[in-house]
């Protein structure tokens, strides 16, 4: 049982909305919108008064459109390996989102699918009681983004209204989904098409590891409980690693996978999104603002990484999960001379008060050993000399270890003496897992993330200047790596922690990685 229990806070539904997902039809909405909306329909998350409008360049119905997301979703229900975590569909919860449904059929491009979706919109503000409220969501290829939203400023459909007479006001809002940008300078553009329509307060970045649990966890944690914030800094903690390891390939990915690489497609969002909450100073508040300046102080201490601070590795042949796996090179898509990396493994200096000496060691790569994500805390060992008459050789570090996925938890490993007449230690560890104390529920991150974009919730998701920082920092790789393409590769086997260049890198100082998946 839980130790202090007092009763959990009430959530209730949104306002009055409607939510139009530009891509309809496409994989993300299947796989992960889809679900994360039933979800929500399933918990009573959604607005009473709601409608779901669909728009993509197939020609469909609402009633087809609604079949082939109840197809996607009955699909991962019947696959018990679904990120969804679906078992089966409830009635009356499919009803209540399919009831709520429209569609729009159109080019992206063409100016005259936005006036119909006006109609629409306005039709259904009728039907539903939406009040004029839109969620606008970009659930397309990244070089739609500044033509969507530009096109939604020409037909008047990114314009809010204020109170009068009565009347509420109205707002709009756009989710952007990831990437934000393929580099700096493009990073930048990007933000100067979305600004010159929308305020940033109407920009949602999304990044769906910050709807996980377990990571939003790590504020709590530091923050609520003062065994921890005291030593949460130089004084104490050795080094830093995270790890972000997954055992699938690039799958029918290849041909985003290269011109992206995993630099690209894991760094500047969810690795530093992780490091962020790690690293960043207390706010006196929750509110968006505070937590959102201290996530942007972190990214602004970080020193510009050297190409000699950053390693890069590619998938060969190997065995993954006892299952044979082919090369990178050898994926549907990819050039088979390809140089673009699957792992990348990062040496970081944070600049400031807290963190000066501490280096934050990251990596992420694809066919790993394990599906594994945790940050991993070194403190630095107690001093040696009560035990300098024993037979201890040396005390081994303390650890505290925030595992995000799979087997979500906190443990903590510490030295106790072992029974007997001699002084011997033994390490051991105190670990607390979220399926022992709380019951589960299925999720899959979008449900919190869509809950906070209809009530205006900001805490979780990036502002312009935040995506600009994290690019500053990986841009010298970037252009070091574009003019000297990998002569090695591949050179990690599937199903193995990446390549020994990575543990040369921690080797430089010291020290070594912890095994994945070594929870």
């Amino acid at each position: 049982m839980l130790v202090s229990a007092p009763p959990r806070r009430a959530v209730t539904p949104p306002g009055p909305c409607a939510m139009v997902i530009f891509g309809a039809g496409g994989d993300l909405t299947k796989r992960l919108l889809a679900p994360a909306l039933y979800n929500m329909a399933r918990a009573g998350l959604l607005p009473e008064k709601f409608a779901l409008i669909g728009v993509d360049r197939v020609e469909a119905t609402a009633a087809s459109w609604g079949e082939s997301l109840r197809a996607a979703l009955a699909a991962q229900a019947a696959n018990p390996a679904s990120e969804s975590e679906l078992t089966a569909i409830d009635p009356a919860a499919w009803h209540r989102l399919a009831g709520a449904m429209a569609y729009v059929q159109g080019d992206l491009t063409d100016p005259a699918l936005y006036h119909r979706l006006r109609d629409v919109l306005n039709d259904t503000a009728h039907a539903h009681g939406t009040g004029g409220n839109v969620l606008f969501y970009l659930a397309v290829s990244d070089r739609f983004f500044a033509p969507v939203v530009q096109r939604l400023g020409q037909a008047g459909l990114a314009a809010e209204t204020e109170a009068a007479a009565g009347t509420p006001a109205t707002w709009r809002r756009v989710v952007v989904e990831k990437p934000f940008g393929h580099s700096l300078d493009s990073a930048r553009a990007l933000n100067r098409d979305l600004l010159r329509v929308l305020e940033e307060r109407q920009i949602f970045r999304i990044d769906h590891f910050l709807g996980k649990e377990t990571v939003q966890n790590i504020m709590a944690f530091r923050f609520a409980n003062g065994l921890f914030e005291p030593i949460w800094n130089r004084d104490r903690i050795d080094h830093v690693q995270i790890t972000v390891a997954e055992t699938v390939g690039v799958e029918h990915r290849g041909r985003f996978y290269e011109a992206t690489g995993a630099l690209r497609d894991m760094v500047p969002n969810h690795v530093f999104q992780i490091l962020a909450m790690v690293a960043m100073e207390p706010p006196s508040g929750f509110d968006a603002e505070q937590v959102r300046n201290h996530k942007a102080e972190v990214f602004g201490a970080i020193r510009p990484l050297r190409p000699e601070d950053a390693v890069r590795g590619q998938y060969g042949p190997g065995t993954v999960a006892g299952q044979a796996a082919r090369a990178y090179r050898a994926e549907p898509n990819v050039a088979p001379d390809s140089d673009t990396e699957t792992f990348v493994a990062l040496r970081l200096a944070i600049d400031n008060w807290r963190w000066a000496g501490v280096p934050f060691y990251l990596r992420t790569g694809k066919h790993m050993s394990a599906r594994h994500t945790e940050v991993a805390i070194r403190f630095k060992p107690a001093p040696f000399a009560p035990f300098a008459d024993t037979d201890i050789a040396a005390l081994p570090p303390n650890w505290l270890v925030l595992t995000i996925q799979p087997d979500e938890g906190i443990s903590l490993q510490f030295e106790v003496k072992r029974p007997g007449p001699v002084m011997d230690l033994a390490a051991v560890r105190m670990a607390f897992r979220y399926c022992d104390w709380f019951p589960h529920e299925a999720a899959i991150g979008y449900e919190t993330l869509l809950y906070d974009c209809m009530i205006g919730e900001a805490t979780l998701f990036q502002r312009a200047d935040m995506v600009e920082a994290t690019w500053r920092v990986v841009q010298p790789v970037l252009d070091a790596w574009a003019g000297a393409p990998a002569p090695y590769f591949p050179n990690y086997a599937s199903g193995h922690d990446g390549p020994e260049s990575a543990q040369r890198l921690l080797a430089e100082d010291g020290r070594a990685w912890r095994p994945v998946g070594a929870g």
